[in-house]
């Protein structure tokens, strides 16, 4: 009543606008006024990777004796040597990517004892970050590591323990133990690092479908178009932000050839990238036979896996700014459901954008 008749005082009428709750709110994908990098070097997508792992040597243990003004053999006093660093795997999610390993990666050393009983400092242990969902393989190819849940980690590699100084061997018979260890060597282990869930949606089509445009039109990502026909090598990844704070990574993956469950082209590296994706986007190129590509990926994702059939998709069909894709559309949306889409002008997109969120939330 108070704020009502302070209202009043000051002669403004409050403006309230009051929602209905039943009406379901539909998130809206928010574009970027961020500038894209002007970089020449293009960061694109690492799944998968092998590294070496080398932990720190541990500290040498000191041989020394006190002496000081008013005696001169006060007995041993050699400090104990640090120990060395471990090599660990943390899964974070703020990595989406293994663009950030390197092929080797190595801790330091413990540092040495000192006399006066000093001991040498313990090495840092070198934490590397990875993504959720990171599979860590030995070298034999054996499953060691599986880093799902948010702050798990994986030592890949113990670092040595300190070697001993002379005091440590001081005894009631040894009173002058002129003994003292070396530092264990630390262990060193090669990795295979694999990341399960590359992204949450895949975009799945032929060579020169448009992928590589669309997903410059959608995110910030950077790959490579030409006005020439060529196709991608690496699968990039892109982030789509939207108002309610969620975010979907949709990733630009390589071109399908038929035969590719025969392992022809990419093949078979190519469709375990799709096994990663919660969900797909046929990309169909609307100039070049689209029912005919929409057949070729639906039979070479089912000879490679059927369950991979079953995933929640979405049919898109691209250029169709051009007037002969334009009169062959209704003919399509007779034989399949299918979204009119132009990656190039940026027609429909909105409406893409909203099938994405909702093959989003389903899933989750």
């Amino acid at each position: 009543m108070k704020l009502i008749q302070l209202f009043r005082r000051l002669k403004l009428m409050p403006c309230v606008q009051i929602r209905n709750l039943s009406d379901k709110y539909q998130p809206k994908a928010l574009r970027s006024l961020k500038p894209k990098s002007t970089r020449n070097t293009v960061q694109f997508y690492v799944d998968s990777c092998r590294v070496r792992a080398v932990a720190g040597k541990g500290g040498d243990g000191c041989i020394s004796f006190l002496s000081v003004w008013c005696k001169d053999h006060a007995g041993p006093d050699g400090g104990d040597g640090g120990h060395g660093g471990h090599v660990i795997f943390q899964a974070t999610h703020s990595k989406k990517s293994l663009n950030h390993c390197h092929t080797v990666i190595k801790a330091k050393d413990g540092e040495r004892g000192f006399n006066k009983d000093c001991h040498g400092k313990n090495a840092k242990h070198v934490v590397v970050d990875v993504p959720l969902g990171t599979i860590i393989k030995d070298a034999y190819g054996r499953v060691v590591g599986d880093l799902q849940t948010e702050g798990a980690m994986f030592v890949a590699a113990r670092g040595g323990a300190g070697g001993r100084g002379n005091r440590f061997f001081l005894t009631d018979t040894e009173q002058a133990p002129s003994v003292a260890e070396f530092g264990a060597p630390g262990e060193t282990n090669q990795y295979s690092l694999e990341v399960r869930s590359m992204a949450h949606i895949g975009l799945l089509g032929a060579p020169n479908a448009g992928k590589s445009t669309l997903l410059r039109a959608l995110t910030r990502a950077r790959p490579t178009v030409a006005p020439y026909p060529f196709t991608t090598l690496r699968p990039h990844i892109g982030m789509i932000p939207y108002d309610d704070y969620e975010q979907v990574a949709i990733a630009d993956l390589p071109g399908l050839i038929p035969g590719s469950h025969k392992n022809h082209g990419l093949g078979i590296q190519f469709l375990q990238h799709v096994e990663r994706c919660k969900g797909l986007i046929f990309l169909l190129d609307g100039a070049n036979d689209p029912i005919s590509q929409y057949e070729t990926l639906n039979y070479e994702l089912e000879q490679y896996n059927k369950e991979l059939t079953k995933r929640q998709r979405c049919v898109a069909l691209n250029k169709i700014d051009l007037p002969e894709v334009r009169e062959i559309l209704p003919k399509i949306r007779e034989i399949v459901d299918v979204i009119g889409i132009s990656a190039k002008t940026g027609v429909n997109l909105d409406e893409l954008l909203r099938v994405v969120r909702k093959m989003y939330d389903e899933d989750m």
